[in-house]
Parts: C-alpha cells; sequence; structure tokens
C-alpha cells in the first residue's frame, strides 16, 4: 500500500509541476493548482517517510511516473485550463476510489496508516471538487479525457503494486 500510495503522490506533484509549468504562476487556476500542489508535495512527503520508516521498497516505476505526469499536466494544461481541471478531476476521482479500498482492507489492523490515508482521501476529494467547480466538466471532450485519464490512473496503480 505504502509503495503504491508514494508513488500516486509523486505521480501527482509531477501532474501538477507539468501544468503550472504551461500555464504559468499568473493564470487564474495557477493559485488553485499550486495549493494542491502544496498539499500534494506533503502527502509525498509523509509516504516517503513511510517508506524510509517501515522499510518498503518503492517502485522502480518512479523514473517513468516523473516523465508521464509531467508530460500528462502539460498536456492537459496546453489543451486550456479547464482540461487540466478535467485532469485533476479524473485523477482524484481514481484516487478516492483506491483510498477507500485501502482503507476496507486496513480495517484496524494499522489504525495509524488508515488514519494518513484518511487525511489524504479527504484532501482529494477537496481537489476532486475544486477541480470541477472551476469547469473540469466543460472541458472539450471530457467524458473521453476523463475516461483515458482514469484508465491511465487504474493501471498506474496495478503496475506500481507489482513493480
Amino acid at each position: 500500500m505504502i509503495r503504491v500510495d508514494q508513488a500516486g503522490e509523486y505521480g501527482a506533484t509531477r501532474i501538477y509541476a507539468g501544468q503550472l509549468a504551461v500555464l504559468g504562476d499568473r493564470h487564474p487556476c495557477s493559485r488553485t493548482i499550486a495549493r494542491m500542489a502544496t498539499q500534494e508535495q506533503r502527502h509525498l512527503e509523509e509516504f516517503d517517510r513511510l517508506i524510509a520508516d517501515r522499510g518498503v521498497r518503492p517502485t522502480l516505476l518512479q523514473p517513468l511516473w516523473k516523465v508521464a505526469g509531467h508530460a500528462l499536466g502539460a498536456a492537459t494544461a496546453l489543451m486550456g485550463p479547464e482540461a487540466a481541471m478535467a485532469c485533476t478531476a479524473a485523477v482524484e476521482t481514481e484516487i478516492d476510489k483506491h483510498y477507500s479500498e485501502q482503507l476496507k482492507a486496513l480495517g484496524d489492523d494499522d489504525p495509524d496508516l488508515a488514519a494518513t490515508i484518511a487525511e489524504f482521501q479527504a484532501e482529494e476529494l477537496e481537489h476532486r471538487d475544486a477541480a470541477i467547480a472551476a469547469g473540469a466538466e466543460n472541458a472539450l471532450g471530457y467524458p473521453v479525457l476523463s475516461a483515458f485519464i482514469r484508465a491511465g490512473c487504474r493501471a498506474a496503480i496495478a503496475l506500481s503494486k507489482r513493480i
């Protein structure tokens, strides 16, 4: 769980970095993206700490997630701010589902990890809701774009579990 969550938070920081690289700091969406990026960085730092403390091997795919995350963020931002928000909404929808499955699997076995996941899940839902409020669903081809990104997230989760 920790390996996959660390990989996901790393990917999220790279997506937001890609979006901000394209949109800059003066675009109206940039403040929202920067705030979300700061929270994702905090999540990443916590999972980095858990990886070290618990002796968990990080995914070997991190170099791929570095490039893929940045590329996804930049590509959606190049499509426009609504597409960047659609990316966030899609990713956070899958992460919410993923975290819910993890919390169910954990049950009462690891209350500290469960509390961390629940806290981060709430923030991910805030990101999703902020993205939708910022016009994610108005992006050109939103249903297709969202489905594509969500499928990519599911694939990244499955691969990070194994590799």
